[in-house]
């Protein structure tokens, strides 16, 4: 079906099964945008298209383009999401694999969230020692700044 010499009109396309890229990116909840820098990046073939240039889709790539969106809302980057369906494709592959690519994942992610509550914590204890009001002391502003006053600016000089 991918290489078909006579590439076939949209509406023959159609009838057999296969889907322009508005179809595909409704049917999958990708873009279009995103589907075309998939094909950029190597992760989703490049297409066969029809006698116009439309680009056709089948139900594998239907399935490749969900999979791909399961794993950027898992947070995996592009790098391992092509990891991920090489492993996918190879059904000799050792699950034993996939599941430690898993883990250090799920490690990554706990490291990640460790320093974001962190971050939280510091930023609502310096919130808490802000007046908020028409002074200008300002603890945050302080803590941002390593708790030195802003540098005095030259009179006279230009930008």
């Amino acid at each position: 079906m991918r290489r078909d010499p006579t590439p076939p009109a949209l509406g023959d396309a159609r009838a057999q099964g296969l889907y322009d890229i508005g179809q595909a990116a409704a049917l999958t909840g990708v873009s279009a945008k995103r589907i075309r820098h998939y094909e950029s990046l190597g992760i989703l073939p490049e297409p066969p298209r029809t006698a116009a240039g439309y680009r056709l889709y089948n139900d594998a790539d239907l399935h490749r383009l969900r999979f791909i969106q399961r794993a950027r809302t898992l947070g995996f980057s592009m790098k391992q999401i092509k990891v991920l369906l090489a492993l996918w494709s190879d059904r000799a592959r050792a699950s034993a694999e996939v599941k430690a690519m898993a883990q250090q994942h799920v490690d990554e992610l706990g490291q990640r969230i460790a320093d974001m509550q962190s971050m939280q914590r510091t930023l609502a204890q310096l919130a808490r020692r802000c007046h908020g009001d028409d002074r200008p002391d300002c603890p945050i502003l302080d803590d941002l700044g390593g708790g030195k006053p802003p540098p005095r600016a030259r009179s006279g000089s230009r930008a």
